[in-house]
């Protein structure tokens, strides 16, 4: 898949490619400054950063990319994509990132399974932010749609179903993230890479591994977090209700709650500004 087809002219430049346990990972970089480093969720791509980090880029080096199996990054057969290898992804590509910081920490913003694979990293991987802000996590048990988990009782039924059928299911499924209606052409976006015969696989073996261990293991262990926490929380969510935000807050000492009205789960389409404007106040608290 090119770098650039996106289906959208506006999308983030995936330049450069790191290696992972012989796996391609696709990222990019953008801007000069301290480091900021974005992490995607699912089943998006690093395009849900797309109207954010060229405004981020003005200040900060912002890195971001695509999580193993998802967007341009490398998707094959019998691939662990679950939340269990994500973290060591994201701690790989820190090392990695980090010859060129001249040791200093990166702030970290994260969405959905982007949150909890940040949370995972620094828990288990000792990775170290100088801060983290959070958007509508995955991180507080429950989670998982009925979808998802019908899915995961299914996968091989569904990653062979008709790719018309498919279209219809990803359309509906993606269209219930966002509160506000999603053009066709920015749905597109997030359904470019889940098409076709390899991207349909991909789609439905990532569902298949969700799986709510891998953030039991940690849920216990958010107040060992050392770094500053903000987390946003759209109002509208109908993928992970606003209460587990509050029980997520309450678990993490000092961290700040904030409630985003008129947002969904998907506060990049939704909400844009409150993302930028909550990390321009946090940076400037933890400065």
């Amino acid at each position: 898949m090119s770098t650039r087809d996106q289906s959208c002219t506006d999308a983030l430049p995936l330049d450069h490619v790191f290696d992972f346990e012989g796996q391609s990972v696709r990222y990019g970089v953008m801007g000069a400054g301290a480091p900021l480093v974005m992490v995607h969720g699912t089943p998006f791509s690093s395009q849900v950063w797309r109207r954010i980090a060229p405004i981020v880029a003005r200040f900060r080096r912002v890195h971001y990319f695509d999580l193993l199996g998802y967007g341009a990054s490398e998707m094959r057969d019998g691939q662990d994509v679950s939340l269990g290898v994500q973290n060591r992804v994201l701690a790989a590509l820190l090392q990695h990132w980090s010859r060129d910081w001249n040791n200093v920490l990166p702030d970290v913003l994260a969405h959905d399974f982007g949150g909890a694979t940040s949370l995972r990293a620094a828990l288990l991987n000792g990775c170290a932010y100088r801060s983290l802000l959070l958007v509508d996590p995955v991180a507080v048990a429950p989670w998982g749609s009925p979808f998802v988990r019908h899915v995961r009782q299914h996968e091989a039924a569904f990653a062979g179903v008709p790719p018309y059928m498919h279209q219809a299911m990803l359309d509906a499924y993606l269209r219930g993230a966002a509160h506000r209606a999603l053009s066709p052409e920015k749905l597109r976006i997030y359904t470019h890479p889940w098409t076709g015969e390899r991207g349909q696989a991909a789609f439905y073996r990532q569902i298949a591994q969700m799986d709510q261990r891998y953030t039991d293991e940690v849920q216990s262990r958010y107040g060992e977090l050392t770094c500053p926490v903000s987390i946003l929380w759209g109002v509208e969510d109908e993928w992970i209700p606003v209460e587990r935000g509050v029980e997520l807050a309450s678990l993490i000492p000092g961290a700040r709650f904030s409630r985003v009205p008129g947002s969904g789960h998907l506060m990049q389409e939704d909400a844009p500004e409150a993302i930028v404007g909550e990390l321009l106040t946090f940076l400037r608290i933890v400065a």
